[in-house]
């Protein structure tokens, strides 16, 4: 009886063990956040332009917490999902800037606004 008893605790050591790191993997997952950057794109096929989407990509998805990104091109948005706790709105804003476009109250970098290809640039 005595044995029984042993290995029905070790398996609920198991079982309670399992069910410790599941939510912890569980709870890690659900810290992400939603960012809406609203951005000017001149780009009328920004997401298969090698120049806005692919300059957009590298940069936010190199960046320390940056999880995933979408361009949207008829609502003017960037859409970031990232860990708050590994980067800031406003870092991510900087790295949108730092790659030539605005980023809600971030105006573009001048000099990476100028590298972009001229089908991404403003129009006059």
């Amino acid at each position: 009886m005595f044995l029984g008893t042993f290995v029905s605790m070790k398996n609920l050591f198991f079982i309670l063990l399992f069910i410790a790191i599941g939510a912890k993997t569980s709870e890690a997952k659900s810290h992400l956040d939603t960012l809406v950057v609203q951005t000017t794109i001149y780009c009328d096929h920004c997401n298969e332009c090698e120049s806005c989407h692919g300059n957009l990509e590298n940069a936010l998805i190199y960046t320390k917490g940056v999880r995933a990104m979408s361009v949207d091109e008829e609502s003017m948005t960037i859409t970031v999902i990232y860990k708050a706790r590994k980067v800031s709105p406003e870092e991510i804003r900087k790295v949108i800037s730092y790659a030539g476009y605005d980023a809600d109250g971030v105006d573009a970098n001048p000099e990476a606004q100028s590298n972009l290809d001229a089908c991404c640039k403003k129009k006059d």
